[in-house]
Formats: C-alpha cells, structure tokens, sequence
C-alpha cells in the first residue's frame, strides 16, 4: 500500500468517527445521559470535517450552534489542502 492510499484510508476512518460520535452523543442527549464534550466533537471535525458535517445533519445535532459552523470551515481548509497537494 502507498503512502498516498495509507493516508486517504486514515482519513476515511477519522471521517467515520466523527460521524459516529456526532450520533453517540446525539442519542446520549436524547436520553438525558453524560455527554460527550464541545470541545472534542470539534477536535474530531478538525481532522474529519466530512464525517462532522454529515453526522451534524444526518443527527441534526449541534446545527444551530455558533460554533459549530467551524465545522463547515474545517471542511473547507480540507478542501484547500487537498487542492494545494494536488497542484503542486
């Protein structure tokens, strides 16, 4: 396996997690249970911005707050970096 297929495969899996945490804690709300804290959902939408976006709207979980629209911007540096890699 290539470094380049080793990488996008870390990715993806961080893109799962953060997917599946946006749902655990979700469901954690809805059953009034401990939850996970802001703070790491938006760690793990740092590194997987695409799996925080889904999870957020799949969950409709943390739309509406202000902070988490950091999440969309992640997504956007992702994007950016990606783009650079590719071009140069």
């Amino acid at each position: 396996m290539s470094l380049t297929m080793g990488l996008v495969a870390v990715f993806a899996v961080v893109n799962v997690i953060a997917f599946a945490v946006y749902g655990v804690d979700k469901n954690k709300a809805i059953k009034n249970q401990w939850r996970i804290p802001e703070s790491t959902l938006l760690l793990i939408s740092f590194f997987g911005p695409w799996g925080g976006i889904l999870g957020m709207n799949a969950f409709r979980h943390k739309t509406q707050k202000p902070k988490f629209k950091l999440v969309y911007i992640f997504g956007i540096i992702h994007l950016m970096v990606v783009a650079f890699l590719l071009l140069s």
